[in-house]
């Protein structure tokens, strides 16, 4: 005799613990719904571990609701009623009402104040102790049933779950080895819903050059300038990073839908300027005037004062007409420009965008049409809620993805 498995009834199922999932739990329970929040991995919030470098990039502070929903592009009109309901400032109240304080950056880009992305798992954790939300770590769901246009129950782990509502938060493709594998696409295909294919569209950039490497690390306020067969075809201005790869940060994973674009017409070349802020001639009689404050010193030490932190040996070795261990009062007037000269024009050769591996954002996902944008509700099944990367829409690097989670995890969560 076979015995069945036992059934165990919840009002809110959550499939997905990162940061959709666990704010979408939290807010359920906060309206007194008895919750089940299942997820694969070992622990919660295994991408907003890493999130913004380990610091987590907490939410993007435009104060002006409407240019801030004008980063989602077309997605733009379906996010006003969501975004009334939990926006950016509902981030800031939330965070710093359970003691995470939080500070914003250069372009908006907020921040907790410790820098640790772990305090945001924590502070998320704590909120779903609150709220008494049953939590099951290494409990990936193998299967999805459904009967007359609802969700029934959930097999997970040998065992079947059921309940009055369902919300779907596993994530989409970028950084796979958290646990993003893309298992909500085929739940919502095999549930007959719409899905674009997706395509890591905030990706860093490779590079030819492998002197790059020895930059590997140093981070800048720069400008990039992208050509293509030696045209001009866009600039872009902001923090990056080099890395042992090529180029990466803000300014360069937001440009590169547009490179990888480029890439199709021939070569490109990136041209960063460290000094954007200063023209050629400023930047001359600053080197001059450090020059002139030590003239014993050694070129190698008084570049220090002039390259970012951590970059000027790298640099230097690019000129090897200049000795680095010669005074700089022996400095010609003509080296002296050239340093100026690559601090303004540092070119680089892009070979490729690295793919869903490093892909800080991976665009595709379910179309918007099938899903009630006010309630986050699928418009196929009445008792099913979809939240943050599994909808399809495009969104910058910055702080605009991990606002979206917050937002339609909150709406699910209250709606469900």
């Amino acid at each position: 005799m076979v015995r069945e498995m036992k059934e165990t009834k919840y009002d809110v199922v959550v499939i997905g613990g990162g940061a959709a999932g666990t704010m979408a739990a939290g807010k359920a329970a906060q309206q007194g719904k008895h919750v089940l929040l299942l997820e694969r991995n070992t622990r919660l919030g295994e991408k907003l571990r890493i999130s913004g470098g380990g610091r987590c990039n907490i939410t993007n502070a435009e104060p002006d609701e409407r240019k801030l929903l004008s980063h989602y592009g077309p997605a733009e009109k379906f996010l006003h009623s969501a975004f009334s309901q939990f926006g950016m400032r509902d981030t800031f109240s939330f965070f710093e009402s359970r003691s995470l304080s939080l500070k914003v950056e250069t372009n908006n880009r907020a921040f907790p104040e410790s820098e640790k992305a772990s305090d945001v798992v924590r502070v998320l954790e704590e909120y779903l102790k609150e709220g008494k939300v049953e939590v099951r770590t290494e409990t990936g769901v193998d299967n999805i049933e459904t009967k007359n246009g609802r969700i029934e129950r959930v097999v997970a782990g040998g065992k079947t779950f059921s309940a009055d509502s369902y919300i779907l938060a596993t994530g989409g493709l970028s950084h796979p080895e958290t646990g993003s594998t893309g298992d909500g696409f085929s739940w919502l295909r095999s549930l007959r819903h719409m899905i674009e294919d997706p395509t890591p569209t905030i990706v860093p950039l490779k590079v030819k050059e492998v002197w790059v490497k020895k930059l590997s690390g140093v981070s800048a306020e720069a400008k990039l300038t992208f050509f293509v067969n030696g045209k001009k075809k866009f600039s872009k201005v902001g923090p990056m990073l080099f890395t042992h790869f090529g180029i990466s940060g803000p300014t360069v994973l937001n440009s590169s839908s547009k490179v990888a674009d480029l890439l199709q017409e021939g070569e490109v070349r990136v041209r960063i300027d460290l000094y954007p802020k200063l023209d050629l001639g400023v930047l001359d009689k600053r080197i001059a005037g450090v020059f002139d404050t030590g003239k014993n010193r050694l070129l190698r030490n008084a570049f220090k004062e002039i390259a970012p932190p951590g970059a000027s040996e790298a640099l230097l070795s690019l000129l090897p007409s200049i000795d680095p261990e010669k005074k700089v009062h022996s400095v010609l007037k003509e080296q002296r420009r050239m340093l100026a000269e690559l601090l303004k024009n540092l070119e680089l050769t892009i070979t490729g965008l690295l793919g869903f591996e490093r892909a800080v954002v991976a665009d595709g996902g379910l179309v918007l049409n099938e899903v009630d944008m006010r309630t986050m509700r699928s418009k196929k099944f009445e008792n099913l809620f979809v939240t943050g990367d599994l909808l399809h829409i495009p969104r910058p690097s910055g702080g605009y993805s991990l606002q979206l989670c917050w937002t339609t995890g909150y709406v699910a969560g209250s709606n469900a």
